[in-house]
């Protein structure tokens, strides 16, 4: 029997900057979703290794209909965007989705991503609904961002733009992102403040602004993402197969920022306590991790507010992320000598 063609699947980018709890808003999402739809989730990673699948996975409670994939190793949107329409056409066929929500990295230029999901190829799958950026507006006085390309892009492509982490600003961060908004967005976009990434259901509804403005095809080969991985034969660091009790590591470059991060095969057991000590100490942009401890299974995230602890129900191996402008040289020693059973 043939099955019905995919059309008009209802597509949001939830896009923002580093650390500004884009997962967090996703996940809040996913906790409105009707219990009858079918929603796909296509997330894109800086580094190679890959978290944020783990991250979700053990924190969906077995939720059904759900279904995720990752383009993990810089912005989906470069190389031709080969990796991200593989993992899209996959994801689609796979899920037959009632709603598709792409979370590029937070160093991805969504109006390429954006080019993408328009291609003709896509034009009668996906129905492009309004695009969600979120902004930590205490950010807004540090030039770092307000004069980094990707940043403001973030907000020229908004239909809706949300000021997360509303319970940390100061008396001026509100009135300075509605300036800020003000002279970035487009004409009549929405600005909302929140917390914990609590954006509404009824937010994404409705067709995004921009998406049908064209974007040519020269711009898309000029910008400086980390995606050198691309000229390599040599699978990404999260395909390739971990040495019985050892580690992975890759490193990644691009927009100003370099990660590394390390994958650690199942049977390297982390001790909690000197884990928990050892990642509140790192000075990065971003950090983030799974891990499998002696005190059971954990998901970290670090930003400029401090490192916060979620418990997993599952975790097929134990993975971090570092994001930072200098990445510290002596962070895998450490690690190694985190895990309580020893490493080869």
């Amino acid at each position: 029997m043939t099955k019905a063609k995919i059309l008009a699947v209802p597509t949001n980018i939830i896009t923002g900057f580093l650390g500004v709890g884009k997962t967090s808003a996703i996940l809040h999402l996913l906790a409105q979703k009707p219990a009858d739809e079918r929603w796909a989730i296509l997330v894109n990673e800086f580094g190679e290794i890959g978290i944020d699948k783990s991250l979700f996975d053990g924190q969906l409670n077995n939720q059904s209909n759900v279904f995720i994939r990752e383009v993990p190793g810089g912005c989906m949107c470069c190389a031709a965007s080969l990796p991200m329409q593989i993992a899209l056409n996959q994801l689609l066929a796979e899920s037959r989705p009632h709603r598709l929500i792409i979370e590029p990295t937070g160093l991805g230029h969504p109006k390429e991503v954006m080019q993408v999901l328009t291609a003709e190829h896509y034009q009668p799958v996906l129905s492009i609904h309004k695009t969600i950026t979120l902004v930590d507006a205490r950010k807004l006085s540090d030039a770092r961002y307000t004069s980094h390309d990707t940043f403001n892009q973030q907000l020229a492509i908004a239909d809706v733009v949300v000021g997360n982490k509303q319970d940390l600003y100061s008396a001026n961060d509100g009135e300075r992102l509605v300036q800020y908004v003000s002279e970035h967005c487009q004409a009549g976009t929405k600005l909302v403040l929140t917390v914990h990434g609590q954006v509404s259901l009824a937010s994404l509804d409705g067709a995004a602004a921009i998406y049908q403005q064209p974007q040519h095809h020269e711009e898309h080969q000029h910008h400086n993402h980390g995606h050198h991985h691309a000229a390599k034969e040599k699978p990404l660091a999260a395909e390739q197969e971990l040495p019985i009790g050892g580690m992975l590591s890759a490193e990644n470059s691009g927009e100003g920022f370099n990660s590394v991060g390390w994958r650690f095969a199942p049977d390297c057991v982390f001790d909690y306590h000197q884990l928990r000590l050892l990642l509140a100490s790192v000075e990065a942009e971003r950090l983030k991790g799974v891990f499998i401890t002696d005190a059971g299974i954990f998901g970290y995230n670090l930003t400029a507010d401090g490192l916060t602890e979620i418990a997993l129900d599952e975790c097929a191996e134990s993975r971090v992320e570092i994001i930072a402008t200098e990445l510290p040289p002596e962070l895998q020693a450490n690690l190694r000598a985190c895990v309580g059973n020893g490493m080869s």
